[in-house]
């Protein structure tokens, strides 16, 4: 037994000195490390995260503090009530259900978002989804003072939106130019995400005139600009300011499977911002110029499909009979390659381009037809295929009906056997979804025993009428028969 004993303490004893030996060599090597830790020069220098306050002056890159010293005040956050619709049972979340439980019922809720103030006086821009279908706003300035807001217009159109409170002197945001906005420029991206205070980040433009197909309004203008900058939910209507600490953009979206940020966000280029704002306020409605053309972006895969030569530009595939190209001698299949001496590099471009023009400006149109380069100048014309100023109550008596339309083109006539009619391509809520169940692709041929052939119509019969009924008839292209419906307005 004690020979047994005696063992185990020697193995004790050896393991204990091993263990102390181990433990000294460790710490003369991590001495030694320390000594030897400083990597080489062109490490250091090369690889080093950057400060970009220290390099600016020496690597020429921005400082961007001073960038964001100046936009941060201007940004506001902007809280908005509205009303959803709930269903009592939860997660039957269907309208057949209505027939046993009753209809929903609304409750409120509130959303939030950003805005930049863009006069001293107290002009506000935001997002259109950000204050939509709202019943009250409020707007937090970064000093902690609170105002009740009221809507100057709005343009889901663009997802725009402008404020107004009342209050001067307010620190406010100067424009910039997003047309001079280069990819690979730095710029900062203002806002309140998840309802934090004011919050700046940065990245570079990684691209421009980027179209998401994320706003469902068929008039849509997508042209963002996108951007690595985080953008996160709260964002939304924010302020991208470039380096000297000017606007170029209102951060408006962010391409993510989770809902937050995952590497791009997408922001509405300024010059766009500009026009829209000013229209609001003049106004009250956007003035916006339409070609009046169903159009197809080109790529090497689609020119070699039609038998184009060309894999830049944007090929008309169809017009609308009185719109803006048709009377301006454009073909369908006519490829447009520039516009005002600017080279097109795809469709979203030139859905900007002429976003930002008015009806009755005149742009000049270089075209490809069948290899034949042509001039053509374009005078713009708005959705009733007139050069008219739309006041704010005309929109209205259009809007209350709920429905997005569009004049029948011509391949679209021939093929109904028509002279002319408006297609519904949405229906909203309003009048028509209110007292009808009128769907998508119903093409109204007459109102009141009216022929309508073209927008101008419906706005005519519409503007005459002083209250009372109206009678709808029309067909859709898949079923037999003419439909009528009637309602009032």
């Amino acid at each position: 037994m004690q020979n047994i004993l005696k063992g185990y303490l020697t193995l004790f004893s050896i393991a204990l000195l091993g263990g102390v030996v181990s433990l000294v060599g460790y710490k003369v090597l991590i001495e030694r490390g320390r000594g030897q830790a400083k990597p080489t020069v062109g490490f250091v220098e090369n690889y080093s995260p950057i400060n970009v306050q220290t390099v600016s002056s020496k690597e020429g890159l921005p400082g961007l503090t001073d960038a964001a010293a100046v936009s941060t005040p201007t940004v506001v956050h902007i809280k908005s009530n509205i009303m959803v619709q709930s269903r009592r049972w939860g997660m039957f979340d269907d309208p057949f259900f209505d027939d046993f439980f009753g209809p929903s019922r609304p409750r409120s809720a509130q959303s939030s978002g950003s805005g930049v103030i863009t006069s001293p006086d107290g002009y506000i821009v935001t997002n259109n989804h950000v204050v939509e279908n709202a019943q009250a706003i409020e707007v937090i300035l970064s000093d902690g003072r609170s105002y009740l807001a009221k809507i100057v217009g709005t343009d889901p159109s663009t997802d725009l939106a402008l404020l107004k409170i009342e209050e001067q002197d307010l620190p406010y945001l100067p424009f910039g130019n997003s047309d001079q906005l280069a990819v690979g420029e730095w710029v900062l991206a203002v806002g309140n995400p998840f309802n934090l205070s004011t919050t700046v980040t940065a990245g570079i433009v990684s691209a421009k005139a980027r179209n998401i197909n994320i706003l469902k309004e068929q008039t849509a203008i997508e042209s963002f600009i996108q951007t690595d900058a985080a953008v996160n939910p709260g964002n939304s209507g924010g302020a991208l300011v470039n380096s000297r600490g000017e606007l170029v953009g209102i951060n408006t979206a962010i391409a993510s499977p989770t809902g937050a940020y995952a590497g791009y966000s997408f922001a509405v280029p300024v010059e766009i911002v500009k026009k829209i704002i000013q229209d609001l306020m003049v106004h009250g409605v956007v003035q916006r110029a339409f070609l009046g053309a169903e159009m197809i972006e080109l790529n090497g895969v689609v020119s070699k499909k039609l038998g184009l030569e060309e894999i830049q530009g944007v090929y008309i595939e169809a017009i609308n009979p009185g719109g803006s190209v048709a009377k301006a001698g454009i073909q369908p299949g006519d490829v447009i390659v520039k516009v005002d001496g600017k080279m097109l590099k795809n469709a979203a471009e030139l859905q900007e381009y002429i976003g930002r023009r008015r009806p009755g400006d005149v742009v000049s149109a270089t075209i490809n037809r069948k290899g034949n380069i042509k001039e053509i100048n374009i005078k713009l014309q708005n959705y009733l295929g007139t050069t008219d100023v739309i006041h704010r109550n005309e929109k209205k008596i259009i809007d209350d009906l709920g429905v997005e339309l569009e004049e029948l083109s011509s391949r679209e006539k021939i093929r109904f056997n028509l002279r002319g009619g408006l297609k519904v391509l949405e229906v909203r809520p309003g009048k028509i979804h209110e007292n009808t169940d009128i769907r998508p692709g119903f093409i109204i041929t007459s109102i009141d025993n009216k022929k309508v052939e073209t927008l101008k119509d419906l706005e005519n019969i519409l503007f005459s009428k002083n209250g009372g009924g109206l009678m709808m008839e029309g067909i859709y292209p898949n079923r037999t028969g003419v439909h009528y419906y009637a309602f009032g307005i």
